[in-house]
Order: structure tokens, then C-alpha cells, then sequence
């Protein structure tokens, strides 16, 4: 469905944004600090909200299928954004980003996304506007990450291509052994010398590029619209640094969450061959003619499905997370009464192996 967007209403609407998120940098600046998980929580509070009310707005301005089309953009880049957040925190933790200046960390990750995003929306608008059947390539490209998300191997780590540049920088660069608050470059005795802090900015700026590469073709089986692509990520960048603070030590019980963001991929992939399908252009299929048969997924029911996986997958990492230490204290107890016994226990405990 093409949309049509008043340009002034897109105007306004970006100029808003700009303004709430340089406002964002400039209290960071000015105060940089631990954040509590009360005002973290209100942040992702007032961020969640305002992307509901901008939602509303749009079904107001442009009816439901547009607001629609951006609460499934919204949510399929938000779940993508805290599937970032992992990196993230092996990222500041294998550096020792001391945790005052974690805030600013994000801050440019979060703008370095953006301008990666806005340049990957830009080429993606201009490829699909003039050759569509880079849907089917969209489509198999997100399949295979699918795939690779639920199954990832070692050669898939993040973490380990990071290093990979992190050691080059290392020998290319002169690099101080500690930080200097949250400056880039300092001086030592005399010389001056980058910081750890442009390694991991260089890091996050990376892992953002990996993930843009992943999520841009997500969302564009969803709306073709670079307004809605780009307010969607906007949104959902917007509260990532609140989130990461919120978050903490929790990201590690979602154990399961990469299987619901797999899921969401895979469907959205196969929505984007359908579409491919229906619209199809290429000689060899079909005649160069539509493919009838092939239906088009309909927003309502890619929201439904982002929804249902995202739920069903946060719910069962809380299980799981729940049910760990409960089996653990078992497995102790039970190791503890054979002692006493003096017999040996049939469980098996890691710290006595």
C-alpha cells in the first residue's frame, strides 16, 4: 500500500523527534550519573507512551492501516533494539566502561544508529521504488538470519568480529591503558593519546551497523513507507539507553528471546517472498506476471505475530529463569545430605567435580 503522508505533517514530526532526542543528549551532558530503575522506568514509560500516542495520531491523520503498519514497525524494531542490548552489555563489560559514563556510551551508539539506519532506509526506498523484486532477497536474507539467530555458532558472534577490529585499532592507534572520564583523547606525559572510550565507541558503532543491516530489510516487509521506517526505528531507539539500565542483570534470564526474534524474522522473510510473489516482475516466474495464488499478509496479522512471539518467548525465559534456581537448590540440598551421610550423591554438582 502506498502511503500518503501530508509532507508538512512528516515535517513537523521529524523536527519534534530531532528535538526530544538532542534535548535527551543534552541532560546526559549536563548530569552524567547512574540512572535508578524508578527513573529508568519512567523513561521507557514515557517513551513507550509517546510512540502509542504518535500511533494514535496517525490513525487520526492517516487512518488505521498507517498506524497500524508502524506499532508492527515499532515493535519488530524494538525487539530487534533489545536483542542489540546483549552486545551491548558484553561490549561495556569487556572494556570496563566504568558505569557513570555508560549513559553517554549509548547516547552515541543510539546517534550512530540513526545516522546508519537513515542512509540504509534511504538506499533500501530508492532499491525497492526502482527494482522490486529485491523482495525476494529480502526475504531469503532475513530466512537466513532467522536461522542464524536461533542457531547461532561461534563464528556468528558479534562480540568476536568486534575484536577483530578492536585488536587492529590497537596496533594502528596510540592508546592510553586507562580512561580519562568519558574524553576520547588524552594526554600522558606530554603525549596525546586516544582513549580506551574510542574502541568502544568504534564497537557499538559496529555492532549498530550489523544490526542495521538485519533489521532495515525487517521492516520494510512490513511498510514500504521511508517516513514510517524511519519514525519506527527513531521510537525505538529512543528509550534503548532508559532500557539498558532497566534492564541490567535481567537480559541475561531472556534466554529464550532469541528464538521469539528468530520467529518474527523467519515470518516476515516469507511475508516479504509472498509479496514478491504477488507483485512478481521476473521473466522466469510465472511469465514475467503476478503470481495469483500468493497471498498478502495482511499488517493486523503481522502485529498479531510480533506480538504472540514476543510475548510467548519473554514469558518462557522468566519460566525457565524461575525454575533454575529452584533445581539448583535442590541439586545442593541433595549434595549437602549425602555428605552427611558420608555416601555419595547421585547429583551431580559442579563445584564438587
Amino acid at each position: 500500500m502506498e502511503l500518503q503522508l501530508d509532507p508538512l505533517f512528516q515535517t513537523i514530526t521529524l523536527v519534534v523527534l530531532v528535538v526530544i532526542l538532542i534535548a535527551d543528549l543534552l541532560i546526559i551532558l549536563k548530569r552524567p550519573h547512574i540512572p535508578a530503575p524508578k527513573e529508568s522506568t519512567l523513561w521507557v514509560v514515557f517513551y513507550v507512551t509517546l510512540a502509542l500516542i504518535f500511533a494514535g495520531v496517525l490513525w487520526i491523520v492517516a487512518g488505521g492501516e498507517v498506524a497500524g503498519q508502524f506499532v508492527a514497525g515499532w515493535l519488530t524494531e524494538y525487539s530487534l533494539s533489545i536483542d542489540n542490548l546483549f552486545v551491548f552489555v558484553l561490549i561495556m563489560g569487556q572494556f570496563s566502561v566504568p558505569r557513570r559514563y555508560q549513559q553517554e556510551v549509548l547516547m552515541v551508539g543510539i546517534i550512530i544508529a540513526l545516522v546508519l539506519r537513515g542512509a540504509f532506509i534511504l538506499v533500501g526506498a530508492t532499491i525497492i521504488e526502482n527494482f522490486s523484486p529485491i523482495f525476494y532477497l529480502f526475504g531469503l536474507f532475513l530466512i537466513y538470519t532467522a536461522i542464524r539467530q536461533a542457531f547461532p555458532g561461534d563464528d556468528d558472534d558479534d562480540a568476536q568480529k568486534e575484536n577483530l577490529i578492536v585488536r587492529t585499532l590497537r596496533r594502528v592507534l596510540p592508546m592510553s591503558d586507562s580512561y580519562d572520564g568519558k574524553k576520547v583523547i588524552t594526554r600522558v606525559n606530554g603525549k596525546k593519546l586516544f582513549t580506551p572510550m574510542i574502541i568502544v565507541f568504534v564497537a557499538i558503532g559496529v555492532t549498530d551497523l550489523l544490526f542495521a543491516i538485519d533489521s532495515i530489510p525487517a521492516i520494510f516487509g512490513i511498510t514500504q513507507s521511508p517516513f514510517i521506517v524511519f519514525t519506527a526505528n527513531l521510537f525505538a531507539l529512543m528509550g534503548l539507553r532508559q532500557l539498558y539500565f532497566l534492564l541490567g542483570d535481567l537480559l541475561d534470564r531472556l534466554k529464550y528471546l532469541h528464538y521469539g526474534i528468530a520467529f518474527i524474522l523467519a515470518f516476515i522473510g516469507v511475508k516479504l517472498i509472498l509479496h514478491a510473489m504477488h507483485v512478481n516482475e521476473l521473466s522466469f516466474l510465472n511469465g514475467g506476471e503476478p503470481i495469483e495464488w500468493a497471498p498478502e499478509i495482511s499488517t493486523w496479522v503481522s502485529l498479531a505475530v510480533i506480538i504472540v512471539s514476543m510475548a510467548v518467548a519473554t514469558v518462557a525465559s522468566l519460566i525457565a529463569a524461575r525454575r533454575e534456581p529452584a533445581a539448583e537448590g535442590r541439586q545442593d540440598a541433595a549434595a549437602d545430605v549425602a555428605d552427611e551421610k558420608g555416601t555419595p550423591s547421585t547429583v551431580e554438582h559442579p563445584e564438587r567435580d
